[in-house]
C-alpha cells in the first residue's frame, strides 16, 4: 500500500473507532462475560465460582420451572404471532384502498408503538379489570358474566397477547403498506382483463409479492415473542401461578430475585441458541422459497 493509501485507511479507522469501541465495552464484552458467567455460581456478593456445564446441566434435567416457562413462551408466540400478521395485514390492505381519512387511521393505529410500554401495560391492565373494567362491561351487554382476565389461568396469557398484538400491529401493518403499495397496478388490471377476480388476484399477486416483507416481519415477531418480558412484568408479574411466567421473566427472577447471575446466564445462551436456531430455519426455508417464488 502506498503512502496515500496508509493515510486514508488511518483517517477511516479514527472516524470509525468511537463506534468501534462503544461495541466492544457495551455489546461484545457483556456478551462474552455472559458467556463466562453461565459457566459459574455468583450471587453478585462473593466472586464467581467456575461450576463448568452444571448450570445447563441442572436447567435442562432439574428445573421444571425451565420447561414450563420455555413453553409458556412458546404459547405466547403462537398467540402472538400469527394473529398479530393475520391482522396487521388486513389493516395493510384496507389502508391501502384509499379511503377518505386513511393518514389518520394510518397515524392512529401507530400511535400504540410508539407509547411507553408501561403506560400500555397499565392501561390495559385497567382494561381487563375484573370489577370495574371496560372488557367486562362492554361483555355485559351480551349477557357475558365477568371475568378475571388477569387473575385466571385460563385467560391471563390471552390477555396479555391481546395487549402485545394491539401495541405492535401498527408497526407491522406500516411493513405490509409499503409492500403492498411496491405492487405494480398494472398486475391487477391485467389479471382482472383475464377474469381473475379479487381474491384471486391477492393469491397470485399481492401474496407472493409480500413474501419478503412476510418473511421479514415473521422473523422480528418470533425473535420479539420469545424476548417477552415488559408486559408480563407489568400485567401479570408471570401470575396466576404461572401462567404467564415466560422464559426471560423467569430469567430475571433468577439474576435479580434470587441473584444466580451464572445460572441466568446459562439461561440467557440457551435462549440465544433457540432464538438463533428458529431464525436460521426460517432463513434457510422461508427465506429461500421467499426469493425463489419472485425470481
Amino acid at each position: 500500500m502506498t503512502r496515500s493509501s496508509w493515510q486514508h485507511l488511518l483517517v477511516g479507522l479514527t472516524f470509525i473507532a468511537p463506534n468501534f469501541l462503544a461495541f466492544l465495552i457495551f455489546v461484545a464484552g457483556p456478551v462474552f462475560a455472559g458467556l463466562a458467567l453461565s459457566f459459574t455460581q455468583w450471587d453478585l456478593l462473593s466472586a464467581p465460582r467456575w461450576v463448568g456445564i452444571n448450570n445447563y446441566f441442572t436447567l435442562l434435567t432439574n428445573d421444571n420451572l425451565f420447561w414450563l416457562s420455555l413453553w409458556n413462551t412458546i404459547y405466547y408466540s403462537l398467540l402472538t404471532v400469527p394473529a398479530g400478521i393475520v391482522i396487521s395485514l388486513g389493516l395493510a390492505i384496507i389502508m391501502n384502498l384509499g379511503l377518505t381519512g386513511t393518514n389518520v387511521y394510518r397515524t392512529l393505529f401507530f400511535i400504540p408503538v410508539v407509547a411507553s410500554t408501561i403506560a400500555v401495560a397499565l392501561a390495559w391492565k385497567w382494561f381487563y379489570n375484573s370489577e370495574f373494567g371496560v372488557l367486562n362491561w362492554i361483555i355485559s351487554w351480551f349477557g357475558l358474566p365477568p371475568q378475571n382476565w388477569l387473575t385466571d389461568t385460563k385467560w391471563a396469557m390471552p390477555a396479555v397477547a391481546l395487549t402485545v398484538i394491539w401495541k405492535t400491529m401498527g408497526y407491522n401493518m406500516v411493513i405490509f403498506l409499503a409492500g403492498l403499495q411496491d405492487v405494480p397496478q398494472s398486475l391487477h388490471e391485467a389479471a382482472a382483463i383475464d377474469g381473475a377476480n379479487s381474491w384471486q388476484r391477492f393469491w397470485t399477486i399481492t401474496l407472493p409479492l409480500l413474501s419478503p416483507h412476510l418473511f421479514f416481519v415473521l422473523v422480528i415477531s418470533l425473535i420479539g415473542a420469545f424476548q417477552a418480558f415488559d408486559m408480563v412484568y407489568v400485567m401479570t408479574g408471570g401470575g396466576p401461578g404461572n401462567a404467564t411466567r415466560v422464559y426471560n421473566y423467569y430469567i430475571w427472577e433468577n439474576a435479580f430475585q434470587f441473584f444466580k447471575m451464572g445460572y441466568a446466564s446459562a439461561m440467557a445462551y440457551i435462549l440465544f441458541l433457540l432464538v438463533f436456531l428458529i431464525t436460521l430455519v426460517q432463513v434457510r426455508f422461508l427465506g429461500r422459497r421467499t426469493y425463489y417464488e419472485l425470481g
